[in-house]
């Protein structure tokens, strides 16, 4: 069983992974704010539990094990989130930080009976995917909101940022899940979009702010 330490660290290789499944030493440093030699120690431990591949002065890569414990606690996270969500009425912007601790309780009754109670959600409040019991992640291409053309309209389906900062910004917009958007115009100076939706008939989104908004294209 990983310590909770060993599980941030999973996690972090999880998410910081490229397409290869490749994650630098430093990366991985920075993501967890500690030092070099820090790092390379517990990279060392994992690579004893068979969570990953190491080699002195290469990036390093999960194990296929890794792999599925980073995914399991990543759904002890989204769920958790969910569930505070769903079934207690918090903000999608309060749930993150409970989870972080919540998501090491090694108690898997208890989110297999959350999962039960919400009736078995695929998704969490910002839209990511909650990997399954076996830690399988079905992953949805969404399209960035600063690719969409004017005279479009789109479904806001998942956020690339899910910061309290940014939740909270999109909370004062109006802006949530399954909102529909239609695109009026794009700034050719700043990539800004003025979009329409709800009571807002012309709000002007910066293109920071449309490169984290994930959408689908509304087939009308």
């Amino acid at each position: 069983m990983a310590s909770q330490t060993e599980e941030n660290y999973l996690k972090s290789l999880f998410n910081l992974a490229n397409p290869q499944g490749e994650v630098n030493i430093s990366d991985l440093a920075n993501q967890m704010q500690v030092s070099m030699p820090t790092v390379n120690s517990m990279v060392k431990t994992l690579q004893k539990s068979g969570w990953l591949i190491y080699e002195k002065y290469k990036p390093v890569t999960l194990t296929s094990k890794g792999q599925k414990e980073a995914a399991l606690i990543i759904r002890k996270h989204r769920l958790t989130e969910m569930f505070l969500v769903n079934k207690m009425g918090f903000g999608w912007e309060e749930v993150h930080e409970i989870a972080e601790q919540i998501e090491h309780i090694h108690a898997p009754k208890l989110f297999e009976r959350m999962d039960e109670m919400m009736g078995y959600p695929t998704i969490d409040p910002h839209g990511s995917p909650i990997p399954d019991k076996l830690g399988r992640i079905q992953e949805i291409n969404y399209l960035s909101l600063s690719k969409i053309k004017p005279d479009q309209t789109v479904i806001l389906a998942a956020l690339a940022n899910s910061s309290t900062e940014f939740l909270e910004f999109l909370n004062s917009r109006n802006l949530s899940l399954g909102t529909e958007l239609q695109i009026l115009s794009k700034e050719g100076y700043d990539q800004s979009i003025v979009v329409s939706y709800l009571n807002h008939p012309g709000e002007t989104l910066s293109e920071k702010v449309c490169e984290k908004l994930l959408v689908r294209i509304l087939d009308l």
